[in-house]
């Protein structure tokens, strides 16, 4: 899902960096009055734990493979403002250490990942509790979701680019996000339950 350089149109490229850029600014604003001062060593612990389980991939199908994207529990502990910053923060240091996506086409990775795949899924994940009263099934629908909608929106980008069809592209990554979905599910489902019942003070969102 990481999008490297040379795959996204000029437009494209300065459009979705100078929407992150501006997001990123309202997440720091919102983020100091939100965050309490036991949150701040939380964030470095979910960054690395986010950043860890990402260079753990799976096998899926056709000799693609996938791993866990992380924005929605990060969202959970830590709300929704300080994850975005979270998702960031490994998306650059990504970028830049292991050139798992371009620094060019960062901005259209913070947008797919940290943005929707977490800010986004986050509020999805509040109306969906309201909506089935279950917490659990908020937060699998909404995890899953979070690595969807990433896929389509990186699909989207693909194709404003002129790289892939649209008809090709959206549900190619659509089909193999759904199956990498289930396991985000069931991470960030195991991972909330065991913060929760632990350490339930940690949890902001």
């Amino acid at each position: 899902m990481h999008i490297p350089d040379g795959f996204l149109s000029n437009p494209v490229m300065v459009t979705t960096n100078a929407g992150a850029l501006v997001t990123l600014g309202a997440a720091v604003k919102k983020a100091k009055g939100e965050l309490e001062e036991r949150q701040i060593p939380l964030m470095g612990v979910t960054a690395a734990f986010i950043f860890a389980a990402q260079m753990l991939n799976f096998p899926i199908i056709g000799g693609t493979s996938g791993h866990v994207l992380g924005g929605l529990l990060a969202a959970l502990l830590l709300g929704p403002n300080a994850a975005v910053l979270v998702m960031s923060v490994v998306l650059i240091v990504q970028a830049l250490l292991f050139n798992d996506g371009g620094i060019f086409a960062l901005g259209a990775n913070i947008i797919n990942m940290a943005i929707i795949g977490s800010w986004c899924c986050y509020w999805l994940y509040r109306w969906l509790a309201k909506l089935c009263r279950n917490e659990t099934i908020a937060v699998a629908i909404s995890a899953w979701l979070s690595v969807v909608l990433s896929a389509v929106a990186c699909a989207l980008e693909l194709t404003i680019s002129g790289v892939v069809p649209l008809l090709v592209v959206v549900p190619t990554m659509a089909a193999i996000h759904a199956i990498i979905g289930i396991g985000e599910a069931l991470v960030t489902v195991a991972a909330f339950a065991f913060v929760k019942r632990t350490k339930p003070e940690l949890v902001r969102g």
